[in-house]
């Protein structure tokens, strides 16, 4: 079994596996070996012939996950180190759409920038009554103009896409059930119940069938994965720029962003 830093994985007897991410000093954001961690976990799920379905949640009952660590972009211009050397959310993506299981997002918290991405990408999402949901990069000088906004817009609608995305606005969880952001809500309490529940009917089912739907529900989208390719690649220049760093040492600071000497039209 592998030793995990940031985040915590087991296997449990409804054939769920849990994965939790485990910072909840930095409110569940991740670094690059965060990152690195949760795809060995999910692969871990997708090789477990006794895994039907993944649960992804976070520690504590403020944060599911708020992103990247904007704090150590701050610090050091980058997420940290990682085994690879490199900071793989690229492929964190990939694996939540690709493994041929079920992924359930237990939402136990906030849901932020990046963090609201991979919950959008999971499969299916149950949010606690005390959950948030929004996006920040605009707010700190990042975006992701991949998965997260096209897919995002399959999700939402182009309209409340774009008011997610220009806005930086938060979101309830009621407000998030109204625009299909999640299948339900819950009471704090019942969260990690409900999922496992859930978890438990999917592990009655076919897994070869859900296999294909899966799949089949990936292709329509599948395509959006060479503007992520592209858009993760513009983003790695941006939040090296002086505009991106702005951006993320603000938040650090505690400080409204100053990014009117950054202005270009043409």
């Amino acid at each position: 079994m592998t030793d995990y830093q940031d985040i915590t994985y087991t296997v449990e007897d409804n054939k769920a596996a849990v994965i939790t991410i485990n910072r909840p000093h930095r409110y569940n954001a991740f670094t690059a070996r965060t990152v690195e961690e949760l795809i060995k976990a999910f692969r871990a799920a997708w090789a477990d012939h006794n895994v039907r379905s993944v649960i992804l949640t976070g520690t504590g009952d403020k944060a599911f996950c708020t992103g990247g660590d904007v704090k150590q972009r701050a610090e050091t211009g980058d997420y940290g180190p990682s085994e690879s050397g490199m900071f793989e959310i690229m492929a964190l993506q990939q694996v939540i759409r690709s493994i041929p299981k079920p992924v359930i997002a237990a939402v136990n918290g906030v849901a932020i920038g990046g963090g609201h991405v991979l919950h959008v990408l999971c499969d299916v999402s149950i949010a606690s009554e005390t959950a948030r949901f929004g996006q920040a990069g605009p707010r700190v000088g990042s975006f992701d103009a991949g998965f997260g906004t096209a897919y995002l817009a399959r999700v939402v609608g182009e309209k409340k896409a774009r008011e997610i995305w220009f806005f930086c606005r938060q979101y309830s969880a009621a407000e998030a059930l109204e625009m299909n952001l999640v299948n339900k809500v819950v009471a704090p309490e019942d969260l990690m119940t409900e999922a496992r529940a859930w978890a438990a009917e999917i592990a009655a089912l076919s897994p070869t069938a859900i296999k294909f739907c899966k799949q089949s529900f990936n292709a329509d989208t599948d395509h959006q994965n060479g503007f992520s390719t592209m858009a993760m690649t513009a983003l790695d220049s941006f939040a090296a720029s002086e505009e991106g760093m702005e951006g993320a040492r603000a938040f650090a600071e505690k400080r409204a962003p100053e990014f009117d000497r950054y202005v270009q039209w043409h």
